[in-house]
This record gives C-alpha cells, structure tokens and sequence, in this order.
C-alpha cells in the first residue's frame, strides 16, 4: 500500500527543463517566471561559445509563465509557442510540463 499525500508526489516530480535564449552580446542573462517568484537574480545562465545562454531549471508538471532578463531588460522568449497577458500590460511566455 502506498503511503504519502499526492502534494508530496508532485514536489518528487521536478524535471530539468531547458531554456535557452540567443543573445550573443548580452553580458547577463537570467530566467524569471512563476517557478523563482520572479527573481531576476535567482536563476542566472551560462552562455555558450555559440552566443546562445542556457540553463536547466528544475520544474512541477504543469503550466509556468516566465520571460528572460538580458542585461536588466525584460524581454520575450523567441522561441515561446504560446503567451499569455500579464499585470504589467504585456505578455508572458508559457511552457507547459508534463507529468
């Protein structure tokens, strides 16, 4: 017999999901979203030789909303297959996790 709450489960579910974004001159870029309460500064990322940044963020099956930071500008992701208003007046990308 199984033991535990299914609120347990879901925290166990956590999947590395990739985001990228291309900016070959930018000197910082960070994802921000619903996952790290839209930090700027908690989830910095690496870029690669190629100019592409990259980072894995581990994610809950489901729905996020999130954009990217490049050098203290909020911008879209371009590669974002849906979006979605925000409180600001603009646009939030979604990226959906499966279970």
């Amino acid at each position: 017999m199984k033991t535990g709450s299914s609120h347990q489960d879901k925290h166990e579910q956590k999947m590395p999901i990739p985001f990228i974004f291309p900016a070959f001159t930018a000197r910082e870029v960070t994802v921000v979203g619903d996952f790290n309460e839209w930090d700027p500064k908690a989830s910095p990322m690496r870029k690669g030789p190629d100019g592409v940044w990259h980072l894995n963020v581990p994610l809950e099956p489901g729905r996020h909303e999130y954009r990217f930071v490049v050098d203290g500008t909020w911008q879209d992701d371009p590669y974002a297959q849906q979006k979605t208003p925000n409180k600001e007046g603009g646009e939030n990308c979604v990226k959906y996790v499966d279970g």
